[in-house]
């Protein structure tokens, strides 16, 4: 691969690091007016509807027979929907520090499959340089103050199917797209999250016979903006983002920009909620930033070393 392409994923994968690190700020104002479930359900509503219109306006018909679809079909399953099934209920029964220690694994996770399926090999200065991106965000919550206990035990084991779907759907992709066109993936997924979320959605309010009220968190502008944001770049941008860095890069790497959008999620909140900004927030983020530049250039600090 020739470096132009490479450095483009980089950057795809950067940029999607951004896009998932302030999605939390608008995870929180969509809660704020709205249940979880309906959540998820409207903004992949938003996100097949902006999908759809990408699809319009480029003149594509999606290109897929019976075996294409038998192939998307599971990585779709891993994300978007086991993905943020079991982190949306995880959360219920944990702290958001415990999820984000696991969601920090989410690269070994990744490595480890990756040599299992894909047989992408890494050296040990890539093995080490994903350990300190690891490190740095667990540093990052152990320094906030962790406490776990028995009636958390079942968010955590929740929140690790959610990190351990996101390592699997970084190893299916990176096949898928290799083979299949990003905007027929990126559509597939969110017409799979949208059916999902919606029917789960449906019938919570069915049960509950609040049927009628499905669509009143749109009554809040801030729920609008924050579906907006959701549905359009954290849901379909964010997809198209990493399909096209899985498409160039190993599955590996790509799974280390995961801990950079966890940084980005702590400064943002630092700049724009207010929040605290510790010195562990610096010394984590200078490891996770460090870890993946280390990780990028596995192979030229290898031969630094050999000199």
């Amino acid at each position: 691969m020739n470096k132009s392409h490479t450095g483009r994923a980089y950057a795809a994968a950067l940029l999607y690091a951004f896009i998932i690190g302030f999605s939390f700020m608008f995870v929180k104002l969509a809660l704020s007016a709205s249940h979880p479930l309906d959540t998820l359900a409207h903004r992949f509503t938003i996100s097949l509807l902006a999908a759809a219109a990408a699809l319009f306006i480029t003149g594509r018909r999606i290109r897929f027979d019976l075996k294409g679809l038998l192939a998307i079909i599971p990585a779709a399953l891993f994300y978007p929907f086991l993905f943020f099934a079991f982190q949306t209920f995880g959360l219920v029964y944990t702290t958001s520090a415990e999820a984000g220690i696991i969601h920090a694994l989410v690269p070994i996770f990744t490595m480890v499959l990756a040599t299992i399926f894909l047989k992408e090999r890494s050296t040990w200065i890539q093995k080490l340089f994903t350990l300190l991106t690891v490190a740095g965000v667990v540093f990052i919550f152990v320094m906030k103050g962790v406490q776990l206990n028995a009636s958390s035990l079942l968010g955590v084991a929740l929140v690790l199917l959610s990190a351990i779907s996101s390592a699997a759907y970084s190893v299916l992709a990176r096949k898928l797209t290799q083979q299949y066109h990003l905007l027929d993936i990126t559509f597939i997924m969110s017409l799979i999250g949208f059916i999902s979320f919606n029917l789960i959605s449906v019938a919570r309010h069915t049960v509950e016979g609040t049927l009628t009220h499905y669509f009143d968190p749109f009554t809040s502008p801030s729920f609008i903006w924050a579906m907006v944001y959701l549905g359009l770049f954290s849901s379909l941008g964010s997809s198209l983002l990493s399909n096209y860095a899985l498409s160039k890069i190993e599955a590996s790497k790509m799974s280390l920009f995961n801990n950079v959008g966890t940084i980005i999620t702590m400064f943002g909140g630092a700049v724009f909620l207010n929040e605290e900004l510790a010195y562990y927030h610096l010394v984590g983020a200078v490891m996770v930033i460090g870890g993946i530049i280390g990780a990028a250039f596995s192979k030229q600090v290898k031969g630094f070393f050999k000199i």
